[in-house]
C-alpha cells in the first residue's frame, strides 16, 4: 500500500514510518516540523525510494489537497497532534488548533479525495488517539472501547473532540475510518519532555529527578514499536468504523517506574551513588489523572494482536538507546520548554 502518515517525524509517527517501509509499504510523511518533530528519527529510511517527505500543516487545506492529489495514497494514518499534557495546561490554543481544527481539515480533505476515487471501499482513514479521553480510573477497572468519554485536561479534551469528529464523518458521510486509543508509549526517539526520557537524562546529568506528587499515579506502558505494529494490524484487518484500545499490559505506579529506570542505569552506567538518590517529589500537575488502564480484549480477540515487549525488556532497550545516541538528544535540549517545569497553572 501507499500510506500517508501525518506527523511522521514525531516519536510514534516515525516508528510507524520505519516499520511500514520495512514491511514493503510506500510512505509519504506529512509533517509541520513543530518543536517535537525530528528529521533524524528517519535517517534510516530517508534515502529509501519508498519514502517521501512533505513539509505541511494539517490545518492547511490547500496543502493537504495538493499532497493527496500528487501522491494518491491508499490510506491515511493520522498521528499529527499536540500531545504533551503539561504544555496543554500552559497553552491550550495550539491543541485546539492542531487536534480539533487540524483533524477537521484533514477529514474534509480525505473525504474529497475519497470521493474522487469513486468512494473506494479499500481506502482507510486511521485516526490515532489516546486512552486519556476516557478520564481517570480508581483502584480497579479498565478502559474499554465502550467507556464513556470524560477528558480532564485541555490535551485529552482536544483528542476527545477529534475522536468524535472522525466518528461523525464516518456515520454522516460514510468515510471509511478506523480509530485507536493507546496507553502511554515509550522507547527510542522519545522527545525529552516526557517522563521516561526526562528521568534518564536528568539522572545522567546528575540533576534532581522530579516525580509529581508522591508518584502514586498509575499508567499502562506500551513500547512504541509494539504500538506501530498494532496500528498496521488495525489498518490491515480492522473492521470498518471500529475502534480498538491498544495497551501494553504493563501497569505501574510512576514512582515504581522511575525506580526501575534508576536501577537499569545503575547496571548500564554505574555512578558514584545509586541514581535513585536523585529522586525528588515535586508539586503535582493540576488535575493529574490517578490511573489509566486498558482492556485490550477487542484487538487481541478480533485481530490476534498482543504486545510483544515486557516492560523490563523495553526499558532496558530504551535506556541503552539513550546511552548510545547522545548526539540525538543533546541536539534537542535547547528547544523551547525542554528541561523546564511546565503545566503548573491551576
Amino acid at each position: 500500500m501507499k500510506l500517508l502518515v501525518t506527523g511522521g517525524s514525531g516519536f510514534i509517527g516515525s516508528a510507524v514510518v520505519r516499520l511500514a517501509i520495512a514491511r514493503g509499504h510506500e510512505v509519504v510523511n506529512l509533517d509541520a516540523l513543530t518543536y517535537a518533530a525530528c528529521q533524524e528519527n528517519l535517517i534510516s529510511v530517508a534515502d529509501n525510494p519508498a519514502y517521501a517527505f512533505e513539509h505541511g500543516n494539517i490545518c492547511d487545506r490547500a496543502a493537504l489537497d495538493n499532497v493527496l492529489a500528487q501522491h494518491r495514497p491508499d490510506a491515511i494514518l493520522h498521528l499529527a497532534a499536540e500531545s504533551h499534557v503539561d504544555r496543554s495546561i500552559d497553552g491550550p490554543g495550539s491543541f485546539i488548533d492542531t487536534n480539533i481544527t487540524g483533524t477537521y481539515t484533514l477529514l474534509e480533505a480525505a473525504r474529497s479525495y475519497w470521493q474522487s476515487r469513486g468512494r473506494d471501499d479499500a481506502f482507510r482513514f486511521l485516526h490515532v488517539s489516546t486512552d486519556e479521553v476516557f478520564g481517570s480510573l480508581g483502584a480497579t477497572g479498565f478502559f474499554t472501547e465502550d467507556t464513556p468519554y470524560d477528558p480532564r485536561s485541555p490535551y485529552s479534551a482536544s483528542k476527545a473532540a477529534s475522536d468524535h469528529l472522525v466518528r461523525a464523518w464516518h456515520h454522516t458521510y460514510g468515510l471509511p475510518v478506523l480509530l485507536t486509543n493507546c496507553s502511554n508509549n515509550y522507547g527510542p526517539y522519545h522527545f525529552p519532555e516526557k517522563l521516561i526520557p526526562v528521568v534518564i537524562l536528568r539522572a545522567l546529568g546528575g540533576k534532581a529527578i522530579p516525580v509529581y506528587g508522591r508518584g502514586e499515579n498509575i499508567r499502562d506502558w506500551l513500547y512504541v514499536e509494539d504500538h506501530a505494529d498494532a496500528l498496521l494490524t488495525v489498518l490491515g484487518r480492522g473492521a470498518l468504523g471500529e475502534s480498538y484500545n491498544i495497551g501494553g499490559e504493563n501497569e505501574l505506579r510512576n514512582i515504581d517506574l522511575v525506580r526501575m529506570i534508576c536501577a537499569i542505569l545503575d547496571r548500564q552506567r554505574p555512578a558514584d551513588a545509586p541514581y535513585a538518590t536523585q529522586i525528588e517529589f515535586v508539586a503535582d500537575r493540576p488535575g493529574h489523572d490517578q490511573r489509566y488502564a486498558i482492556d485490550p480484549s477487542r484487538i487481541r480477540e478480533d485481530l490476534g494482536w498482543r504486545p510483544a515487549t515486557p516492560l523490563e525488556e523495553g526499558l532496558e532497550k530504551t535506556v541503552r538507546w539513550y546511552l548510545e545516541n547522545e548526539d540525538w538528544w543533546r541536539a534537542l535540549k535547547d528547544r523551547q520548554g525542554v528541561g523546564a517545569r511546565l503545566g503548573q497553572r491551576s
